[in-house]
């Protein structure tokens, strides 16, 4: 996998504390010490029957997945999705989230973002919407139950998004917001509204969590509901 190098450590861990507060199970804040691999998260990769190592070293761990003050850090092997199981919701919402793309060395089809509307994660039967983007200026809204995948939006292009190019300093920001209210489903990136649709269509209760493709480099500094 992709060496996370020392630099990019060094620009999230100076302004954090050396062990993440537990206050008990909680999802949207980290959870065990930093630099180590969250306690009560739980992921799923697209082949379950790869074997796939996640670990806190980043030069032998397939995925790199570790508690980074004030949020979280990834940088993937295979895709796959991750979750903490108290992170659950219900009703209307605003599920939020803050990531930060590193470089892509010239990946820019592989997808991020969230998942939502959880059922059935760990056997065949697995069924969650997908809110995504691209590093092509894309986003995208998609479904998956068992092994199929539905395009509810196809990728569609959108001025809203925040590109890593070679004029990027250190990463680009993407803030995230999917909004459950009343009949309405809405998506939003960095405060604009993309799409809405009436969510009569969608699960949208049940655990949320991240999704995260092939070779990404990404770091998530918060991931709640308000």
């Amino acid at each position: 996998m992709r060496k996370i190098t020392l630099t990019i450590l060094l620009l999230f861990i100076t302004t954090s504390v050396m062990i993440a507060q537990k206050v008990g199970p909680d999802g949207s804040s980290p959870q065990g010490q930093n630099l180590q691999v969250p306690e009560g998260w739980e992921w799923r990769f697209d082949h379950s029957d790869t074997e796939v190592n996640v670990g806190s070293d980043p030069e032998s761990s397939d995925v790199y997945f570790v508690n980074m003050t004030p949020g979280w850090h990834i940088t993937t092997g295979p895709g796959g999705i991750y979750y903490h199981n108290e992170n659950n919701v219900e009703g209307d919402y605003e599920l939020n989230a803050t990531l930060y793309l590193f470089d892509t060395e010239g990946r820019n089809r592989e997808a991020f973002g969230l998942f939502f509307g959880r059922a059935d994660l760990k056997n065949e039967n697995q069924c969650y919407h997908n809110f995504l983007i691209r590093n092509t200026g894309e986003y995208l809204i998609k479904k998956r139950i068992g092994e199929e995948t539905e395009s509810i939006q196809g990728w569609t292009k959108t001025e809203a998004m925040n590109l890593f190019t070679d004029q990027t300093e250190y990463s680009a920001q993407n803030d995230f917001k999917v909004k459950a209210s009343g009949d309405k489903l809405s998506f939003y990136l960095n405060g604009v509204e993309l799409t809405t649709y009436d969510k009569s269509g969608f699960t949208t209760d049940g655990i949320y969590g991240l999704r995260v493709n092939h070779s990404i480099n990404l770091h998530i500094s918060s991931l709640k509901v308000n």
